[in-house]
């Protein structure tokens, strides 16, 4: 057996080493770059040790490119269980914890209030914090932060409700607390499938994932605004330089979406934004603490594709090497990686690519590596928070009978709890700029600081003037958005992006600067002048003319943006200017795509998230079918599919032969069904509807599997093939007959 052993370990080694010399004669196949390229794949780690290892030991684990390292910029006991950061403008950094996420297998304990949120300082500059306070105390898992000024946004599990926190003596510590949203809802599921986020993005609009709203902070409080097709994602959001937003979802088993155009216009993804195989994940160490057992490893015992996707980041900082800035980056803390992507636009269609073959940007044979959060930071780096513990999947998946639990026991990971780490990436011979003065800087000197190199000063600048609500600068402003003045050529594309959403976020912009942000070279400003007609576009239809220029436009983000716009315009010259582009676009996919979006959010407004989202002659099915139930099932079944307390007839609120397939369900509604039905027997048996057409088949049962199972709907053609199938069929089914099929 040891020398099978040792043959397959020989024969491993030397196919490792032949593909990495087969890699480096092939080099054009990469994306990867002279000073970003991997060194050489490290040695697979065969048997991971779960044993908890200190900081320094754990800096000892990664397996970075070339030129790039980690820092510890915290640890325990400073911090344990940290989930998420937020930076004020000073760059004193607020760490939500979550203090009893699975402190054992059961999870036990996880809704006592003992979570916290804690305040670090760097006081020397050296980029390891060596001040921290108790900021908040007795909290239920924090999970969502945001700095306003000088006030500390917080979001609890269980809650919709946001509080703003504020430190009015200097002591480290909130001492005032006061309501900014509370609706006073109980948020569902559990703390996993939650909200995350708090995103302040380009449009001076601030995102979450999971729900179906975006916020306005208007004279200190969140002003709700409702998302018609819903939001996205789970746990982690990000932007990139043009307000482009990037969701994930763990429990979807999708790394990347939501990034092709805002929820608010509605829904887009396209089935080649990615391939397959960017689903693959390597890690360099064997997983066998995944949830949904074997079909999520490869014979090596190495996670196979992305299960635990979050805390994704677009890199935006001015210190680490260019070309990766505006990468995408996501974690997959189940395999102790993350992964590096190139975010590419291909004619208005955004793709996502492995900036490596078979590699990932980061990886680690540390078992606790728990990476949940990324962050550019003010200095310029990448930031990660790692919750550094052997337990990363909610309670929900570790029961008795879970292939994770007898791992976890195996292993000893419900034992390394309390932990935590956030670190930098830094890279040799760059030093990580100096720390901000935002908070105490002149509104004047913000106005500068629009124009900054590090993405993370232009979006906290351009947040500070806005709460200040300082008019003074709004001349300044407009000097600065106007891409053709000769006085600010220094100014970037950026700098002129950041100017025109600071103006209309202090609601200073006019119609002059709004035009000539149509006029510029610069697609991206040619793009966010067009979003910045959509007031004008409600009011009245004069602006159509201006837009009606760029129907043409040599970039198709303009023009698919021209028609995401135009949706807000109810004059038929909008609706006419876009079948204009549509026609001359002979079927363009990311132009066609774009008005479907539309159309698909309108039908949301108008039917509701669910019906809405339907195809218009599935969701006739659903209305129609409706129609049939209210006035001929209900007698036996109940209004609500819940049956009645006489017991006519069984409940088909959750019934498995509603949602399991569609044959069972088909054959019952044709042929009928008789016998006891789960242990209860009923006074009639369900009657033969098999005389009724295919289409009042299809609807009635489209509409009850939409209404009580959320199962989609039936086509009349699936009906007509059942009913051909079972077309000699004279009795009644059974349900042992039907469990046989």
């Amino acid at each position: 057996m040891k020398k099978h052993i040792w043959i397959v370990c020989i024969l491993t080694a030397f196919i490792m080493i032949t593909c990495q010399v087969s890699r480096q004669k092939t080099t054009d196949n990469t994306l990867r770059t002279t000073d970003a390229s991997v060194a050489a794949i490290p040695a697979f780690t065969s048997n991971p040790s779960p044993e908890h290892l200190t900081p320094e030991q754990s800096l000892k684990t990664f397996k970075l490119p070339k030129g790039y390292h980690l820092e510890l910029v915290a640890s325990e006991p400073m911090i344990h269980e940290p989930v998420a950061i937020a930076w004020d403008g000073n760059a004193r950094m607020y760490v939500a914890e979550l203090n009893t996420y699975m402190q054992d297998v059961e999870g036990s304990n996880e809704h006592a209030q003992t979570s916290r949120v804690m305040l670090l300082e760097d006081t020397n500059n050296d980029g390891k914090m060596d001040k921290s306070s108790v900021f908040i105390d007795k909290m239920l898992l924090p999970r969502m932060l945001l700095c306003v000024g000088h006030e500390l946004l917080v979001n609890e599990t269980d809650t919709y409700n946001i509080y703003s926190y504020k430190d009015t003596n200097g002591d480290g510590v909130a001492d005032d607390k006061r309501p900014v949203y509370t609706p006073n809802k109980k948020a569902p599921g559990n703390l996993e499938h939650q909200r995350s986020g708090l995103d302040w993005n380009l449009d001076n609009y601030i995102y979450t994932t999971v729900d179906p709203v975006r916020f306005r902070y208007t004279k200190g409080i969140l002003v709700p605004d409702s998302i018609p097709s819903g939001s996205n994602g789970q746990w982690g959001l990000t932007h990139d330089n043009f307000g482009r937003l990037f969701f994930s979802s763990a429990g979807g088993e999708v790394p990347a979406l939501g990034f092709q155009i805002n929820p608010i216009y509605g829904r887009m993804e396209f089935n080649d934004q990615y391939t397959q195989q960017f689903n693959e994940v390597w890690p360099i160490i064997k997983t066998p603490d995944v949830e949904g057992g074997l079909k999520r490893l490869r014979p090596d015992t190495t996670l196979n594709h992305f299960t635990a996707s979050c805390g994704q980041v677009i890199f935006r900082g001015d210190r680490l090497p260019k070309d990766l800035d505006g990468d995408l980056l996501i974690s997959e803390p189940v395999g102790r990686l993350i992964r590096r992507a190139k975010v590419m636009d291909q004619g208005g269609k955004i793709t996502l690519e492995n900036a490596y073959q078979k590699e990932e940007f980061i990886a680690s044979t540390d078992m606790n590596f728990r990476v949940v959060n990324m962050y550019t930071g003010p200095d310029g780096c990448l930031y990660l928070v790692d919750m550094n513990r052997g337990i990363i999947q909610e309670g929900n998946w570790t029961g008795p009978k879970s292939y994770l639990r007898p791992q976890i026991k195996r292993l000893g990971l419900d034992k390394n709890i309390q932990h935590g780490r956030i670190y930098r990436l830094v890279h040799d011979g760059m030093k990580p700029g100096p720390k901000p003065d935002l908070l105490d800087a002149s509104s004047k000197k913000l106005v500068s600081y629009l124009n900054h190199p590090n993405g993370w000063w232009r979006d906290n600048a351009q947040k500070e003037l806005i709460i200040r609500n300082d008019k003074s600068v709004i001349p300044a402003l407009k000097i600065m958005a106007e891409s053709q003045n000769e006085s600010v050529k220094s100014t970037s594309s950026l700098g002129r992006l950041h100017a025109l959403w600071t103006l209309e976020g202090l609601g200073a912009l006019d119609s002059a600067i709004v035009l000539g942000g149509l006029r510029d070279k610069d697609p991206e400003i040619r793009k966010t002048a067009i979003r910045l007609t959509e007031d004008y576009l409600k009011k009245d239809d004069q602006m159509i003319e201006h837009l009606a220029s760029l129907k043409t436009d040599g970039s198709y983000d303009v023009k698919m943006q021209l028609i995401l716009s135009l949706s807000y315009s109810k004059s038929p010259k909008a609706k006419g200017l876009i079948d204009e582009m549509l026609t001359a676009s002979n079927g363009n996919e990311v132009l066609a795509r774009a008005q479907k979006s539309i159309d698909k959010n309108e039908d949301v407004k108008k039917f509701g998230q669910r019906l809405g989202r339907l195809d218009e002659v599935d969701r006739k099915l659903v209305l129609n079918g409706a129609v049939i139930y209210k006035s001929l099932c209900t007698a036996c079944h109940g209004v609500d599919g819940k049956g009645l307390q006489s017991k006519t007839a069984p409940p088909l609120v959750g019934s498995s032969r509603l949602g399991k397939g569609k044959d069972m369900a088909l054959r019952i509604l044709l042929h009928g069904l008789s016998g006891p039905i789960d242990g209860q027997t009923y006074p009639s048996e369900m009657p033969a509807m098999g005389d009724n057409d295919n289409e009042w088949i299809a609807s009635v049962l489209s509409y009850v599997r939409h209404e009580f199972v959320n199962a989609p709907p039936i086509r009349p053609a699936e009906v007509k093939t059942v009913r051909e199938q079972t077309a000699g069929r004279k009795n009644a089914w059974t349900l042992s007959e039907l469990s046989g099929l």
